[in-house]
């Protein structure tokens, strides 16, 4: 994702120079794309920065009125200024609405405990010679680093720092173990060796070129130990911070357009957004087959609240060109994320066109109601080599030791910048993406909240029935709604038939009901199921229309030959899958995944 890239060295302007502007255009991924650089040679900074002309500040140098400081931040922040009525707006924030507060907040000695969002930056103090290295508290807006014998080298994608390093472009079992296992990478380590990503509420000073001192401005222990509330007044408090903050997330630089769903997150927030009719743009995504719950659902949810709404398709022209859209989200990513999400590039490509900010529901189930989104899962037996397989039981083991902490604090300090971070990065190569679910105050406050409520969606239709009674009354994809009573409780049961049997039917097919499918393949059951509540359909496309691209990619005697792979086993899976009596989707995306991050980043040292 955009964001700031350099080095703090003392190795002199000469070598460093040339070295930060190749990290700069190594993330110069597209024309809307703002780009520069900035050095100061006596305290050894050199930076640069990525964004997006149409949202400030986009890591563009901020200065103090004396010239001291400079500040580079790269993300959004929301601890300022940023309420604006919408009437001013019409697509641009007016001139007072700039950012010029953050350059004075930097001079506090709370900064940057005081931000509020998710952002990286470097603050330098001119005079001293020193240079602040920071992010968010959960991490979020990520810095990848290495420390090399002459130079500390910092950027927003990893691909920066192997530009410049190329002797790092190297994969690390541990780390690929975890990516395979889990999903994501664990403990702020890589898939690269030596290349790191900076914990959570970092604050690493430097010296005039050289590492000084590493700190955290924020340890999770200050909201974990909080006292407890009573049902009422945790909900209460929570219910004022949400309608207080919705106005204060549509506001800034750029049209804020909502992505909606048909569940309860975004659901909550069109509850409170109390814009003008027709002001908002929303859109949802559809699938191939049928309007999916998604489409459906979010068309009624924007029709009562009287803004426009469109469906962005994912089919046969995504499909068309499937090649492009899974490595550039393998490249885009550094690897963070499988094949899998390559249509949410392609979705999100289209919904910039829309609104260059998107509002999302993201991290809603996650804060409000402690889901765990990811865990470890077992490879097909035989897949992978012994040898390799040592490192994906020690994934296992790694995860297990880090969900013993307060569920909560699992969710917005491990699982979202390990887990959320890959998506995130994503989309945000295209567009702005926000969410009010995570901001600090409103974290803050479910810390406290009663632990009944964490496993319940009550607190959730709550907010929904208090901000927008018309929008309680529409069933969510899972066909929830506020006082549903027994009628309620049935179409909940039916409507979590079809969503399980459409996992059943698509990459959860166990191996004897897709040799059954297969014996029927002439009358495209596939139909009955499909397209419900996903928009997304990969076991019939890798076995239909991707079965070329993926012998094409996963026959190649590259692919063939990769050390921890058995070659007679991924023959199998291919061939298997492809003649469709046997479902191995899980395993295609990972193998996938794999050859592009060989491809792009190993094989090209």
């Amino acid at each position: 994702m955009p964001g700031i890239v350099g080095l703090i060295t003392k190795i002199g302007r000469e070598r460093a120079e040339p070295q930060l502007r190749q990290m700069v255009e190594a993330l110069r991924h597209e024309s809307f794309y703002d780009t520069g650089t900035w050095i100061d040679e006596t305290a050894g900074v050199y930076v640069g920065w990525i964004g997006k002309k149409d949202i400030l500040p986009g890591g563009r140098p901020l200065e103090s009125e004396r010239g001291d400081k400079v500040l580079f931040l790269s993300g959004e922040e929301f601890s300022g200024p940023t309420v604006m009525p919408f009437y001013e707006r019409n697509g641009h924030a007016p001139a007072a609405r700039k950012v010029s507060y953050l350059i004075e907040r930097a001079e506090k000695r709370d900064f940057p405990a005081s931000l509020n969002g998710r952002f990286q930056g470097l603050l330098v103090d001119r005079p001293s010679g020193t240079a602040l290295l920071f992010n968010d508290r959960y991490g979020l807006h990520r810095l990848y680093y290495h420390e090399a014998a002459d130079a500390f080298y910092f950027a927003a994608e990893a691909k920066a720092i192997l530009a410049v390093c190329p002797d790092l472009r190297t994969i690390d079992p541990r780390g690929l173990g975890e990516l395979v296992s889990n999903g994501c990478v664990l403990e702020n380590r890589t898939v690269f060796r030596k290349v790191n990503v900076l914990p959570p509420a970092s604050a690493w000073t430097f010296a005039k070129g050289a590492s000084e001192r590493k700190d955290r401005y924020f340890e999770p222990a200050e909201w974990e130990e909080q006292g407890p509330l009573d049902l009422e007044d945790y909900y209460q408090q929570l219910r004022a911070i949400f309608s207080r903050n919705i106005p204060k997330y549509f506001s800034g630089d750029g049209r804020v357009g909502v992505s909606l769903t048909g569940g309860l997150d975004s659901r909550m927030i069109m509850a409170w957004l109390k814009a003008p009719a027709e002001s908002v743009p929303c859109f949802s995504f559809g699938g191939p087959f049928r309007d999916c719950q998604d489409v459906s659902i979010a068309r009624k949810v924007a029709h009562v609240c009287g803004y426009p709404h469109q469906t962005i398709p994912v089919g046969d022209e995504f499909l068309s060109k499937f090649g492009h859209y899974s490595e550039r989200t393998v490249y885009l990513t550094d690897g963070c994320v499988d094949v899998m999400h390559s249509p949410d590039l392609y979705i999100n490509e289209i919904a910039r066109q829309i609104a260059p900010v998107r509002m999302t529901g993201n991290y809603g189930g996650e804060v409000l109601r402690s889901i765990r989104a990811f865990k470890p899962a077992e490879p097909p037996p035989g897949l992978f080599t012994a040898g390799f397989m040592t490192y994906i039981a020690q994934a296992k083991q790694t995860y297990a030791s880090l969900i013993d902490v307060h569920p909560l604090s699992f969710s917005v300090f491990r699982q979202a910048p390990w887990h959320h971070y890959g998506l995130l990065a994503l989309e945000e190569t295209q567009l702005a993406l926000r969410s009010p679910y995570i901001d600090n105050e409103l974290v803050k406050t479910v810390f406290r909240a009663p632990k009944i409520t964490l496993s319940s969606n009550d607190i959730s239709l709550r907010l929904i029935q208090d901000g927008n009674p018309a929008l309680s009354k529409i069933p969510t994809d899972r066909g929830l709604t506020a006082n549903a009573g027994m009628f309620g409780a049935l179409r909940h049961e039916y409507q979590e038939f079809t969503f399980k049997a459409e996992y059943a039917y698509d990459y959860g097919m166990p191996q004897w009901v897709a040799r059954g499918d297969h014996a029927f393949s002439a009358l495209h059951l596939e139909r009955l199921f499909l397209g419900r509540h996903k928009f997304y359909h990969f076991r019939v496309w890798y076995r239909d229309a991707l079965a070329a691209y993926v012998r094409e990619m996963l026959l190649d005697s590259r692919a063939l030959s990769r050390p921890y792979v058995e070659k007679k086993m991924l023959e199998n899976i291919v061939t298997g899958h492809l003649k469709g009596d046997r479902n191995y989707t899980t395993a295609i995306h990972k193998l996938l995944t794999l050859e592009h991050l060989h491809r792009l980043f190993v094989d090209t040292q």
